[in-house]
């Protein structure tokens, strides 16, 4: 029973009370936790938007034989040799369609092999794409290693298909001599941008919307706290049959 009669209205029950109390303040917690974890990655999604904008607008550096995460997107320069031979496909969707990236390794003048993301090739032109074998300089943004596969699919080396660009996997696969850098540069745009592979296509996006799910948790704990105000101040007798 929710409620008990006494002297001719009913009361509810400090049971009902209690567990309605307990119910509510359980999800207006719980709502307000995720609104406020919402608000905390918005802070966290904005500074790292900010930090990622300077380096790719900062000057170039010469490309690093090692890395951290947070340099990811600096603008680097390199310069040296590529080994078409050794060089793989990886799968690609872009704003020119479906197609491959041109992971190629560049013997760098630094002393180790940096692997480079030459641009993009459509399907029907794999094969087809510039190879220049003279000392070449490269300008690009440094991207992190991308282990394991694509989104449901996992790299066979074996059969030479390729759906992420980890740099580890293609080196071993490709029998890359060491020292290989452990991440890959996107190249940048062609001076001719007809000249496949197709540079200058890296997207740069982070989704944002920390904000709209910080609103949406904290409305429905307002919703929940509304909600809880109505029952507990309502006439039992408006309830009983």
């Amino acid at each position: 029973m929710t409620s008990a009669k006494i002297g001719g209205r009913r009361r509810r029950s400090p049971g009902f009370t209690i567990g309605l109390t307990l119910i509510a303040l359980i999800l207006f917690s719980g709502l307000c936790a995720l609104g406020s974890w919402q608000v905390y990655r918005l802070a966290w999604k904005r500074d790292l938007i900010a930090r990622v904008d300077a380096r790719i607008h900062a000057a170039p550096v010469p490309a690093p034989r090692s890395i951290t995460s947070d340099d990811e997107y600096r603008r680097v320069t390199a310069s040296g040799r590529f080994l078409h031979d050794k060089a793989v496909l990886t799968q690609a969707v872009t704003v020119r369609g479906p197609g491959f990236w041109v992971m190629t390794p560049l013997v760098t003048d630094a002393g180790f092999t940096l692997m480079v993301n030459r641009g993009f090739v459509p399907q029907d032109n794999r094969t087809r794409y510039s190879r220049p074998q003279d000392t070449v300089q490269i300008l690009g943004l440094l991207r992190l290693t991308e282990p394991k596969g694509g989104f449901l699919r996992s790299n066979d080396p074996a059969a030479g298909r390729w759906y992420s660009r980890d740099v580890a996997a293609i080196a071993a696969a490709q029998h890359v001599a060491p020292p290989v850098a452990d991440y890959f540069v996107d190249a940048g745009a062609n001076c001719a941008p007809d000249t496949a592979p197709v540079g200058g296509l890296t997207v740069v996006r982070f989704p944002n919307n920390h904000l709209q799910y910080a609103i949406t948790w904290f409305i429905l704990a307002a919703m929940v706290a509304g909600a809880y105000i109505f029952l507990m101040r309502r006439d039992p007798e408006d309830s009983a049959e």
